[in-house]
């Protein structure tokens, strides 16, 4: 296992569980339908204990370019290796996604709103507000890349790996997330992740759905834009308080 398929590998399974749960929420004619916001930050926490059990002991499990961006920016993490990382990232996003497509296919022809369907890979807005909203995701992702900067001395040994999200633990950074979510989630549906968002919504594109929508390309920079923006606030931060 090298790090780069770890964090494919941890990625997918990120993607799978919470675009799935997404997906059970949303689509017509699940068991879950109509489960709520619980359900959905629940199912999320969870998909990154589990992504983060997968990556940890291979390449910390960052599972996220924002959060590769601000462990390098603290000084934590090679730069050289934020390509690579983020590209295995961005892979396991879209084969999370691919999977979650497919599992779900009879439920997709079902339902006839496009933005369900879109809500099921990317995130949207509550209320667009592109200052704000960009405010949004930059604060959530600072409070997970705040924390994980605190916890770098948690470094795993035998194999010895780089910091990331392992670094904490998976159970208390499902909880962190969980938090994330319950607490600052609610405006834009806290992608926090940049792959988290770009690689579902790139397989949005590309799938066929009946009465599929636009993919929303034009908000698309805020998922994006937003976490890397907080996770670089983080470090800076970090740093700046020695």
């Amino acid at each position: 296992m090298t790090p780069f398929v770890a964090e494919l590998l941890g990625t997918f399974l990120l993607i799978l569980m919470g675009c799935g749960v997404n997906a059970n929420v949303v689509l017509e004619g699940t068991k879950g339908q109509n489960s709520g916001w619980m359900v959905i930050t629940t199912g999320w926490a969870f998909a990154v204990f589990v992504g983060v059990v997968v990556a940890g002991p291979y390449s910390g499990a960052h599972i996220n370019p924002a959060v590769s961006v601000g462990l390098a920016a603290a000084g934590k993490f090679p730069w050289a290796e934020v390509p690579a990382y983020v590209l295995a990232q961005l892979a396991g996003a879209m084969l999370g996604a691919f999977g979650v497509w497919l599992m779900h296919r009879d439920h997709f022809n079902r339902t006839i709103d496009p933005g369900m369907q879109l809500g099921v890979f990317s995130t949207a807005p509550a209320i667009p507000n592109r200052a704000l909203n960009f405010l949004s995701e930059l604060l959530g992702t600072f409070v997970l890349v705040f924390t994980v900067l605190y916890f770098t001395d948690a470094s795993l040994s035998e194999p010895e790996t780089t910091i990331g999200l392992g670094s904490l633990g998976a159970l208390p950074v499902a909880l962190l997330v969980w938090g994330i979510g319950l607490c600052l989630g609610g405006t834009t549906g806290y992608a926090i992740n940049p792959a988290r968002d770009l690689g579902p919504r790139i397989i949005h594109r590309l799938v066929p759905i009946p009465g599929k929508g636009p993919s929303q390309w034009g908000y698309s920079w805020i998922p994006i834009l937003g976490p890397v923006s907080g996770a670089l606030v983080a470090a800076l931060l970090f740093l700046a308080l020695g």
